[in-house]
């Protein structure tokens, strides 16, 4: 429930940047920053994009070609390509699938379990990989950290 505008009613968990339900000003502004860092690619794969679309959505509106990626089909907005692909056995293909030609491989929420198989799969395409974690995770492969809004987003190492 909300109190009518935006934001959740008092006692009401405020969604985090990206997901569907009503977004704090604070996490709107977070995912606006991460837009504006990745939107100086051209080609970008989205890992587990789940429901969370609003980043893939904003850059695909912004002229970027998107690929959003996930386990599970999902329903992605109007100019992102959706592929149903695990990371984890794209990553050991000798096929690169939908990462072939991308600039960018990114993920948000990006669990530690997925965090080395997605890096693998941006190091074989030559794509910079960028991500964020669960928040209370350490990020599991070596990484450059970036301060993007009140975001940390890790770029790992190549």
């Amino acid at each position: 429930m909300t109190d009518g505008g935006e934001r959740p009613a008092p006692g009401e968990p405020r969604a985090a940047a990206g997901d569907d339900g009503p977004a704090s000003d604070a996490a709107a502004a977070v995912r606006d920053a991460l837009v504006d860092r990745l939107a100086r690619y051209d080609r970008l794969l989205e890992i587990g994009v789940g429901r969370r679309t609003d980043v893939a959505g904003a850059l695909a509106a912004a002229g970027k070609d998107v690929t959003a990626m996930d386990v599970h089909e999902r329903q992605v907005p109007e100019g992102v390509a959706f592929v149903r692909e695990d990371v984890v056995a794209a990553s050991r293909r000798p096929d690169p699938g939908p990462a072939a030609g991308v600039d960018a491989v990114y993920a948000l929420n990006l669990p530690a379990e997925l965090q080395a198989p997605t890096a693998t799969l941006a190091r074989r395409v030559g794509a910079d990989c960028l991500f964020t974690t669960l928040g209370f995770e350490e990020p599991a492969v070596p990484v450059r950290r970036e301060s993007v809004g009140d975001e940390t987003l890790y770029v790992a190492e190549r």
